[in-house]
């Protein structure tokens, strides 16, 4: 039996000697490529920072003092020491292990965080509940993967350090990347700590005397401490942490468990805020993510654990994009790109490398990501602003505000928009279309397949007059469908001589509504479907569509409230048409993890289970000859 079986606990850490814990990084690193290569999941992060949850685990007294990791998705090793282990057989599956911290899986997971740089503020209000109560304890911070490049951590460093006497413990996993390298002036200072040979040079010299120095004693170090604190102040920009009034310790080798336990120790001891700046290597130990220089496997799917290759993925719907974009960009030297922290993820790498100067990556900083587009706008480009529709949530203020209220043509591309699955509830983009519904003014377009998001992009682009958005899901591309006419705006997709219901089918769910059509059609219900293509604005002529249908259905990739469904529902109401509608929707609840598929039929977002509800609803209006509008 290796190591890896023997821990369970953190306190099982606790009484390995350092060469132990040497060999268990390597059983744990192991055991994440094997676990990992079957599931799916962020590697990169956690191969790097196994020696430094381990270290953490060593010296803070989990879960009495807290451990937050920001982001989430780097809490792999902390999961495998609290017991967990056994749970990445099914890690990021239904029934399984969150890819994130998770309260309802440990005592030890204080906070569900995926979304970035919000740790800090997390930890400022704990360490403040804790000194109202009178508890002495330590809250720890893992702050990495670019997470520093967010503007939260800046307010709540700027809360932290006005508080002397409060322990918050915050250890900077600098690793120089997030999704790919970090940038911005944060990240440049950070590589200047790290690598400055002066530093360093000067520093082992230094080191190699007082090594061979009789009697070091307590008092050597402290002087050691005191010429190295002049050093950094002399060769490097170190004083950025200490000029907020923020204890420094480092920067610390993140692969060297008995340094980094070393400056734990010092950081808990001291009793106040303290940065402790831990140098780390994505990807560390396993050869392929090593090598990987795109992202160090960061969120790799299965793949095979002897090469770190994927298996082949079907084409997906960012690669239709990046394709569309970068022939967009060709075509009009006024198109800009933005995104935070995902260049290659929202597929934009291929538009940076032919623009690199009309390409801006700002880092973890969506609301800074928009109001500098908004910038862009008023200084006579288009841009267009790449991001996860679950992010956007967090500019929402900047979309109303910088973009809307200025009628600014800024569009918004919102990848894993709608279920997205295996990333679990803070991932779905099932809020976006509400989000966007209430900025006046606003287009919003919703592609069905791969034709539909390249001519759409092409539209949504040409609007000069306001701010637009086209939003697709994740993963595989569905077949194309044509549509047998279009009237306005409004694709129809199939037509009935006599239709029962309208089956009004948004973006990529207008093939669950042809489903459901022929579904309906063996139980003797004829409909008509039709993909608006765009929410917002309402065409018209869906309007009167509606108004010559005894039952109208609508089927949407995003919440109930505020949707898709709810917004026709309003048109209708405004323009005195009264056939009922029926919303099929996802509902107001945060969805477990699990494969897309799954989700949406648990939630009755299936086939079989809209045309369950159709035929109910139909049965419920009576004889539909009696209900059914006259057309004069």
């Amino acid at each position: 039996m290796g190591l890896l079986e023997s821990v369970n606990t953190p306190s099982d850490l606790r009484r390995l000697t350092h060469a132990e814990l040497r060999v268990l990084a390597r059983e744990i690193r192991d055991f994440l490529v094997q676990a990992v290569s079957r599931t799916g999941g962020h590697l990169g992060p956690n191969l790097g920072a196994v020696e430094l949850t381990l270290a953490l685990h060593r010296v803070f007294d989990s879960p009495s003092e807290p451990i937050l990791f920001d982001t989430g998705h780097q809490a792999y090793v902390h999961k495998i020491v609290t017991g967990r282990r056994d749970g990445f057989a099914l890690l990021r599956q239904k029934g399984g292990l969150s890819g994130y911290p998770s309260r309802a899986e440990s005592e030890h997971d204080w906070i569900e965080n995926s979304h970035a740089s919000t740790a800090l503020s997390y930890a400022d209000g704990l360490a403040k509940a804790f000194a109202v109560r009178g508890e002495k304890r330590t809250v720890v911070a893992v702050v990495g993967d670019g997470a520093l490049t967010g503007g939260m951590c800046w307010e709540a460093l700027n809360n932290i350090a006005a508080a002397k006497d409060r322990s918050i413990v915050i250890v900077v996993n600098d690793n120089g990347r997030s999704y790919s390298p970090t940038i911005g002036g944060l990240a440049v200072h950070l590589n200047m700590l790290r690598t400055n040979p002066n530093y360093e040079r000067v520093l082992a010299r230094i080191k190699d005397v007082l090594s061979r120095t009789p009697l070091v004693g307590e008092a050597l170090y402290d002087t050691l401490h005191g010429i190295k604190k002049g050093l950094k102040d002399v060769l490097t920009p170190q004083g950025l942490f200490e000029d907020l009034g923020l204890k420094y310790l480092g920067p610390i080798d993140g692969h060297d468990i008995a340094a980094m336990e070393s400056a734990f120790v010092q950081a808990k001891r001291f009793g106040g805020p303290v940065i402790v700046h831990c140098v780390t290597r994505k990807g560390y130990g396993y050869l392929p993510a090593e090598r990987d220089e795109v992202d160090h496997l960061h969120g790799p799917g299965a793949f095979d654990p002897r090469t770190g290759q994927e298996k082949p993925k079907p084409r997906s719907w960012t690669a239709v994009f990046a394709d569309e974009i970068v022939r967009i960009g060709a075509e009009r030297p006024d198109i800009v790109a933005l995104t935070a922290a995902m260049l290659h993820p929202v597929g934009l790498a291929d538009f940076a490398a032919a623009y690199p100067d009309r390409t801006f990556d700002v880092g973890i900083a969506e609301q800074h990501a928009v109001t500098s587009a908004a910038g862009m706008a008023m200084g006579g480009l288009h841009p267009v602003v790449c991001v996860y529709s679950t992010f956007l949530n967090r500019a929402f203020d900047q979309v109303l505000m910088d973009v809307g209220l200025h009628r600014l043509p800024v569009t918004f591309v919102l990848d894993r928009a709608g279920v997205t699955g295996d990333d679990g509830p803070s991932h779905n983009g099932m809020w976006d279309l509400a989000i966007l519904s209430l900025v006046p003014g606003i287009r919003i377009a919703l592609p069905r397949d791969a034709t539909r998001l390249r001519d759409l992009l092409r539209e949504v682009v040409a609007v000069d007059d306001g701010p637009t958005a086209i939003r697709f899901p994740k993963g595989e591309l569905p077949r194309e469908v044509e549509a047998v006419e279009r009237l306005g705006t409004v694709d129809v997709l199939r037509r009935s001589e006599e239709p029962d219901v309208l089956l009004v089918g948004y973006g990529p769910m207008s093939t669950t509504a042809l489903e459901v059509a022929d579904r309906l059609a063996a139980h003797g219900i004829e409909s008509t479907v039709v993909d608006p293509r765009y929410l917002l604005p309402v065409d018209p002529a869906l309007v009167t569509l509606c108004a010559t249908h005894p039952l109208v259905v609508t089927i949407e990739d995003n919440c109930r409230h505020g949707g898709a469904g709810t917004t026709l529902s309003l048109a209708l109401r405004d323009h005195g048409v009264d056939t009922p509608v029926r919303i099929h929707a996802i509902p107001q609840r945060y969805l477990a993890h699990g494969k897309r598929s799954q989700i949406l039929a648990d939630i009755g977002l299936s086939a079989q289970e809209i045309t369950r509800s159709v035929v109910e609803a139909v049965a419920s209006l009576g004889s539909l000859d009696e209900v059914r509008p006259v057309v004069e």
